[in-house]
């Protein structure tokens, strides 16, 4: 599939996981970002189709990323994915435009379900 996918997540293990997963569902040009700044450079020079975002992260937190990304591009789709399924991070997530949220661990069905609704 021609859809590019970055990755963000702090966590090298859930990376590698969520990149498995992706590459099992046929999605090829797939990025990674270990932080904040490191995710925006990324948006910047490979301008996804998707962003896979964690919440939790040293420096910017996922909502801080969240809220520039959607400053520079309304329209690009964001799903949250994060340990933390407290209602009001997800809340937050979704007012400053998170398309969806995952909560890890997540059941792969549910998470290819999720990443296919949004990229078909």
């Amino acid at each position: 599939m021609d859809k590019k996918i970055l990755i963000v997540d702090d966590a090298m293990f859930m990376r590698s996981v969520i990149r498995k997963t992706l590459s099992e569902m046929g999605y090829q040009h797939i990025f990674e970002a270990q932080d904040g700044e490191e995710a925006l450079l990324s948006f910047r020079e490979h301008q996804p189709d998707l962003i896979i975002l964690d919440i939790t992260m040293p420096g910017k937190s996922g909502i801080e990323v969240l809220e520039e990304i959607h400053d520079e591009n309304p329209q690009l789709k964001v799903v949250m994915c994060s340990a933390i399924g407290q209602e009001m991070m997800i809340q937050k997530a979704l007012e400053a435009g998170a398309v969806d949220f995952i909560v890890k661990p997540f059941k792969k069905e549910e998470f290819c379900r999720v990443i296919d609704y949004h990229l078909v």
